[in-house]
C-alpha cells in the first residue's frame, strides 16, 4: 500500500515488525470528485485509491520501482479499512490484517483522512482527537512540514530510514535523525556507527554543510531543549508551489530531489555525503581531510601519523598523535618556566565532534576560556552559537574550499614556532634570503624611480599641466584626508596630478572615453603599464565635494565582482578626480542603445549582465558590511569588462543604511529621471525597493534593446513599462523582445526575465520583491512568479513646491544625465 502524491517519488514507512506501510509519491494529473478519507463504511480495495482534497496526494496500492512484487501483500486483493475496534488496518486476500496503526484511544466511528501535505492522520470520530497520524512514524522520506528529533526524556524518535535496497522496501542499514547534544546536528548512521554529520546548528544554517545558506530559502527550522533532551527539524516551502523533498537511499546518501515543470521529472538538487572527506572520521583522530588534495588525509600541524605503514597503504583510520607535550600537561625538568602553549589558527574547517559548548560574547573570550583549562585542546567561535571547545580526540575533521568556520588548534610553543619541523627551518631561511635580496632591489628601484621623478618635477617647474602646479599636489592631498577624517579612515592611494595627466597625455580629447552630467571620463595608462580610467569631475557638476567624499568612503569599504574598483583618487584646487580600473567594453548603454553594436549582446550574455546587476545589488543590499542603496542606478553607470562581466559604478549618490533601518526621507532628490521610483521621486522616501525599482526598468531596458526615455517620442506617450504593461494585458508580452534576440530555445527565460522586471517596477514599494528573491526568481530557485501589479508611471507626472512652471513635471527626460531636485525654502 502506499501514499502517492504530486510530484513525488517512492518512500516506504515501516511501522512495526517487518511489515510496512509504503508511501508512493508520483505525478497526479487531474482527479475530480476526489474522495479523501476512509471510514467504518468507506474502504478501498486494490486497485482503488483515496486523494487529499487539493489533489496532491493519493494513497493507493502499488509495487516498487522495477519490482513487480507487492510485499507484503502476494496478490492484489488487499483492502485498507477502519476496524471494529477504530483502527486503520491493512487486510490481504484472506481478511488476515498484516498491520495496525494499533492505538487504544480510538471509536468505531474513527476516521482516516489523507491531508494536502502528505500525512494520513487518524482521528477518533467521538471527539475529532488525533490518534495517530504517518508523520510522526517518517520513511526514508522527509517532506515538508514533517519533522525529525528525538526526545531523550520521553524515549520519542522521528528519523528517517533507508531501504535495504532500492527495489526491496524492507528496513535497511541506514538511518538519520537530530542528535539533541548542546548543539544540535543531523547523523547518519550505518547500523550504530556514524556515517556522517552534519555539523552544529547555528539557528541558521549546519556550519558543516557549505551549501546551506540562508539564502537558499529551504526554511529549515530547529526548536531544541536542552533541558528535555529534545530537538526536532522541520522545514517548509518558503515559495510554494516549489516542490522538493529529501530522501535517505540504500547507499546511506541523504539526497534532494526538486521538480523540473518543464521535464516533468525530478533531479538531484544535494546530496551528502558526496566525497570520501564527507564520510565520517574518514582521517582518524587528529586527521583533517581535504578533498582537494592527494593524499586527501593529512596530520594537523604538530602531530605526526600513529602507524607509519597503516598511513603510506591509505588506512587512515588510526589517524595521528601529538609530537610535542602541551606545556600545560608537563612539568620542567630544570626548573625553567617554559614558554606558553599557543593556537594554531584552522580556516575554513568543519569543526570536530563531541563540542562541548560555553557561552562567550566574542572569539577572544573564547581563547581565553580554553587557554585556561589545560584539558582543552581547541577552540571555535560562532557568533550564533557561542564558544565550542574540545578536550577529547578531535575526530571528523575536514577542511573546506569556502564556508566552515576558524577552528583554533592548542599547540606547544616550540610547533608554533617550527623549532621541530625541517621544513619549517628550511623554509625560513628561504624566506630570509628572499627578503634580503628583495630589499636590496627594491632599494635600488625606488633610488631610480626618484631620480627619475625628480627630473620630470624639473621639467614641469617650467609649465604649467592643465589642472594646476605640480607644487601644489601635496597639499591638495593633505587637504582631502582632512575632509575624510570624522574618525574614518580610508585604505585608498592618492594619485598626484602629474601622474595622471602624464597618463593621460594631459587629458587629451583622443582618450576621452565619455561625458556626462558630472564631467569627463579619460583613458590612460600608468608608469607600469596598467590602464586606468579617470573620471574628471567639473566644476560646474551637480557631483560636489560630498558626493565625491561620498563615492571615495563608500567604494573603498567594498569588495564585489560585479562592483567597479576604485583604485584611487586626486584632488587639486576645486578639480577632483577618481581613478578606476578600466573596462574594455565602457557602460552597457553605449552597446544596448546603439544599432550597430547591440548585436554584440547575445541573450546569453544579456542574462550574464542581467544576473552579474542583480547580484552586485544584492551584496550592497545584505552581504556587504554596510548596508547601502545606490540611488542612480541605470544603463550608463553599469560598466562592461573584457569578458561582458558587469559593474555597477558612480556611488556618488548612494547613501549607508543602519542595519535596522529600512527607508530614509530627503529632501534632496537625486537619482535619474525614468529609473526613481515613483515614492522617491514624489515623496523624497528611498528604500531598497527604490534600488529594485530601478533594476527593474534596467531589465526592461536589456530585453527590450530600447531606452526608458525613447518612448516620449513614440506614437504612444506612455513610457517604456507602460508599453510594457498593455502588452502584458493584452497577452502579446513576447512583442517586448528585441527583435535581434533570435534564440527560440531562450523565450522562457527571457519572458521570465519580463515578469521579475515587471515585480521590480511595481507602484508602490510594499508588492516589489527583494533582491534576494529577485536573484532566486531569476535562478528559477523560486518557481513559481505572482501577478504583477500596475508599474509606477504610468500616464502619471509629480508636482514640486515652486511656480507654475515647474509643476506637472514629467518624472523623466529624454536623456539619462543623473540630477538633483533640491525642494525651495
Amino acid at each position: 500500500m502506499g501514499i502517492s502524491g504530486k510530484y513525488y517519488s517512492t518512500g516506504c514507512s515501516v511501522s512495526s515488525g517487518l511489515l510496512p506501510i509504503c508511501f508512493c509519491f508520483s505525478f497526479i494529473i487531474c482527479f475530480s470528485n476526489s474522495i479523501d478519507i476512509i471510514s467504518h463504511t468507506q474502504y478501498i480495495k486494490d486497485p482503488e485509491s483515496i486523494v487529499s482534497a487539493g489533489s496532491q496526494f493519493r494513497l493507493g496500492f502499488f509495487s516498487p520501482t522495477n519490482s513487480t512484487d507487492r510485499y507484503p501483500l502476494n496478490d492484489s486483493s488487499g483492502t485498507v479499512m477502519i476496524d471494529s475496534n477504530g483502527n486503520l488496518v491493512v487486510l490481504n486476500g484472506r481478511k488476515k490484517v498484516i498491520w495496525s496503526t494499533n492505538v487504544s484511544n480510538t471509536a468505531k466511528s474513527s476516521i482516516a483522512q489523507l491531508s494536502n501535505s502528505g500525512n494520513l492522520i487518524l482521528k477518533n470520530g467521538n471527539n475529532n482527537e488525533t490518534v495517530w497520524e504517518s508523520f510522526l512514524h517518517p520513511s526514508d522520506t522527509f517532506l515538508p512540514t514533517m519533522r525529525l528529533g528525538t526526545a531523550l526524556k520521553t524515549g520519542e524518535k522521528q528519523l528517517l530510514t533507508s531501504w535495504e535496497d532500492d527495489s526491496l522496501p524492507l528496513i535497511g542499514r541506514y538511518s538519520a535523525s537530530i542528535v539533541p547534544l548542546d548543539i544540535p546536528q543531523i547523523f547518519i548512521w550505518n547500523g550504530s556507527s556514524p556515517h556522517w554529520r552534519s555539523g552544529p546548528w547555528n539557528n541558521r544554517i549546519f556550519i558543516g554543510v557549505p551549501d546551506m545558506h540562508s539564502v537558499y530559502l529551504d526554511g529549515f527550522n530547529l526548536e531544541a531543549n536542552p533541558k528535555e533532551g529534545s530537538a526536532y527539524l522541520t522545514f517548509s516551502y518558503v515559495s510554494k508551489p516549489d516542490f522538493m523533498r529529501f530522501v535517505l537511499n540504500s547507499q546511506g546518501k541523504l539526497v534532494e530531489y526538486r521538480w523540473n515543470k518543464r521535464k516533468n521529472d525530478w533531479f538531484v538538487h544535494w546530496s551528502v555525503p558526496n566525497t570520501e572527506c564527507d564520510v565520517y572520521g574518514k582521517c582518524g583522530p587528529f586527521g583533517s581531510c581535504n578533498a582537494a588534495d592527494s593524499p586527501i588525509c593529512s596530520c594537523l600541524k604538530g602531530f605526526t601519523p600513529k602507524s607509519t605503514e597503516e598511513w603510506s597503504m591509505g588506512n587512515w583510520s588510526s589517524g595521528c598523535e601529538r609530537r610535542t607535550q602541551l606545556q600545560c600537561q608537563r612539568n620542567s625538568s630544570n626548573g625553567e618556566k617554559e614558554k606558553a602553549d599557543g593556537f594554531l589558527a584552522l580556516k575554513m574547517m568543519k569543526v570536530p565532534d563531541f563540542a562541548d559548548w560555553s557561552a562567550a560574547d566574542h572569539e577572544k573570550q573564547c581563547k581565553e576560556q580554553c587557554l585556561n583549562n589545560c584539558s582543552c585542546i581547541a577552540y571555535a567561535f560562532d557568533d550564533n552559537i557561542g564558544c565550542m571547545s574540545w578536550s577529547r580526540n578531535l575526530i571528523d575533521l575536514q577542511k573546506f574550499s569556502n564556508g566552515g568556520v576558524d577552528l583554533y588548534i592548542r599547540l606547544a610553543h616550540s610547533e608554533l614556532a617550527g623549532r621541530n619541523d625541517p621544513k619549517a627551518i628550511t623554509t625560513t631561511v628561504v624566506l630570509v634570503v628572499v627578503v634580503v635580496i628583495g630589499t636590496t632591489i627594491m632599494a635600488v628601484f625606488i633610488y631610480f624611480l626618484l631620480r627619475w621623478m625628480a627630473t620630470q618635477r624639473g621639467k614641469k617647474k617650467k609649465k604649467r599641466v592643465l589642472l594646476g602646479e605640480a607644487s601644489k599636489e601635496l597639499s591638495d592631498i593633505d587637504m582631502l584626508e582632512d575632509r575624510i577624517k570624522q574618525g574614518k579612515s580610508i585604505d585608498l592611494p592618492f594619485f598626484y596630478l602629474e601622474e595622471l595627466a602624464i597618463a593621460t597625455n594631459n587629458f587629451d580629447a583622443a582618450n576621452k572615453l565619455g561625458v556626462g552630467g558630472f564631467g569627463s571620463v579619460y583613458k590612460g595608462k600608468l608608469w607600469g603599464g596598467q590602464e586606468i580610467a579617470v573620471k574628471k569631475l567639473s566644476k560646474s557638476s551637480g557631483q560636489g565635494l560630498e558626493e565625491f567624499k561620498n563615492e571615495v568612503v563608500l567604494i573603498s569599504k567594498l569588495q564585489h565582482r560585479n562592483l567597479v574598483r576604485l583604485l584611487g583618487c586626486c584632488t587639486h584646487g576645486e578639480e577632483k578626480m577618481l581613478i578606476y580600473e578600466y573596462m574594455a567594453n565602457k557602460s552597457l548603454d553605449a552597446l544596448l542603445f546603439d544599432p550597430a553594436k547591440r548585436t554584440l549582446l547575445d541573450w546569453k550574455k544579456r542574462f550574464h549582465i542581467i544576473e552579474g546587476v542583480g547580484r552586485g545589488l544584492l551584496y550592497l543590499h545584505r552581504d556587504s558590511r554596510l548596508k547601502i542603496i545606490h540611488r542612480d542606478l541605470k544603463a550608463s553607470n553599469i560598466l562592461l569588462d573584457k569578458e561582458m562581466n558587469p559593474k555597477i559604478s558612480d556611488f556618488g549618490m548612494a547613501r549607508i543604511f543602519g542595519g535596522s533601518q529600512d527607508e530614509e526621507n530627503t529632501k534632496r532628490v537625486v537619482g535619474t529621471y525614468g529609473y526613481m521610483s515613483p515614492e522617491y521621486a514624489m515623496e523624497g522616501r528611498f528604500s531598497e525597493k527604490s534600488d529594485v525599482f530601478s533594476y527593474g526598468v534596467l531589465l526592461l531596458e536589456i530585453v527590450s534593446g530600447r531606452r526608458n526615455s525613447s518612448f516620449y517620442l513614440h506614437p504612444d506617450p506612455s513610457n517604456l513599462l507602460g508599453h510594457a504593461w498593455k502588452l502584458w494585458n493584452e497577452e502579446k508580452i513576447w512583442e517586448l523582445i528585441d527583435p535581434i534576440l533570435g534564440e527560440r530555445s531562450s523565450q522562457v527565460e527571457i519572458l521570465r526575465c519580463i515578469h521579475v522586471g515587471l515585480l521590480c517596477v511595481q507602484e508602490f514599494a510594499k508588492d516589489r520583491p527583494t533582491m534576494s528573491n529577485i536573484v532566486s526568481m531569476l535562478s528559477c530557485e523560486i518557481s513559481t512568479l505572482p501577478a504583477p501589479k500596475q508599474p509606477g508611471f504610468i500616464e502619471r507626472q509629480i508636482s514640486s513646491d515652486g511656480d507654475s512652471s515647474q509643476n506637472n513635471r514629467s518624472v523623466c527626460s529624454l536623456n539619462s544625465i543623473s540630477i538633483t531636485m533640491t525642494e525651495g525654502r
